[in-house]
């Protein structure tokens, strides 16, 4: 399985599908204590037609590394993998903390995105003072208890508890100092005066039952972009597990149609 070796972490990757296939490489980058495999519907179905590359951010999944302090250093991690590929323009499509990256990657290097999808994402970290202080103090009850109650709520309602349990002990398998670091990052990620520089057409799929990132702030984020879709799907936060076939039909369609 290929890797690469970067200042102090390996990043596992898969590189899949054709390289003279139908347009640019579609490139997914999963959220906060998941991994690469979150878009397996969707690498099975793209590989046979055009490039495909996922990985594993640093600390996720089978890459190693320590968590990184800002959104930047991960987005910075995924540019590193992409020119050791030698991919200069790609469509980043980034769930959650991935679409915090994907959108420093948009800002950050315009003449290298094709065209943005964001998943269940948004642009600023907003909390009402009562949701503030129950983040606060979440991060003091004992660390599983912690990432439980996060990946709980992270499904809508009536989602099979079995296959919550098996994300919850694969979320619970990330390193502490991993999911603590990324977790404040998240916090912090405020680029929302700026996404107005972001010209390039966007992609905005969104659950309606998502109440880690809820709907509202993700719709005063798409105000913000010049040139964006939304698109809703009866799904929690992981949409790219709960409703795979609508996410992949919804990033087919916009691939194809604004080609």
């Amino acid at each position: 399985m290929p890797q690469l070796a970067l200042d102090g972490a390996a990043l596992r990757y898969d590189d899949e599908g054709p390289r003279d296939g139908d347009g640019v490489p579609l490139v997914f980058i999963h959220g906060w204590t998941a991994n690469r495999h979150r878009w397996d519907h969707q690498t099975a179905h793209f590989a046979p037609k055009r490039r495909v590359i996922r990985l594993d951010l640093r600390g996720h999944g089978e890459s190693s590394g320590s968590g990184a302090r800002t959104i930047e250093e991960l987005a910075a991690d995924v540019l590193a993998l992409l020119d050791h590929l030698k991919v200069d323009r790609f469509i980043p499509v980034g769930h959650s903390m991935g679409g915090m990256i994907a959108q420093t990657l948009a800002l950050g290097h315009p003449e290298r995105i094709e065209r943005l999808v964001l998943v269940n994402s948004i642009s600023r970290m907003t909390y009402s003072r009562g949701r503030g202080l129950l983040m606060a103090v979440s991060t003091l009850v004992p660390f599983k208890l912690f990432v439980a109650a996060n990946i709980q709520r992270a499904f809508a309602p009536g989602y099979p508890r079995e296959e919550i349990r098996e994300y919850i002990r694969a979320s619970s398998a990330t390193p502490r100092e991993v999911v603590m670091t990324c977790y404040a990052a998240m916090r912090t990620f405020d680029v929302l005066d700026r996404v107005g520089e972001i010209r390039t057409p966007t992609l905005l799929v969104h659950g309606y039952h998502d109440i880690q990132l809820p709907v509202a702030q993700m719709l005063r984020m798409a105000k913000a972009y010049p040139d964006a879709l939304v698109r809703m799907v009866d799904a929690g936060h992981e949409l790219p597990v709960e409703k795979p076939a609508e996410l992949t039909a919804a990033l087919d369609w916009f691939v194809a149609d604004r080609a």
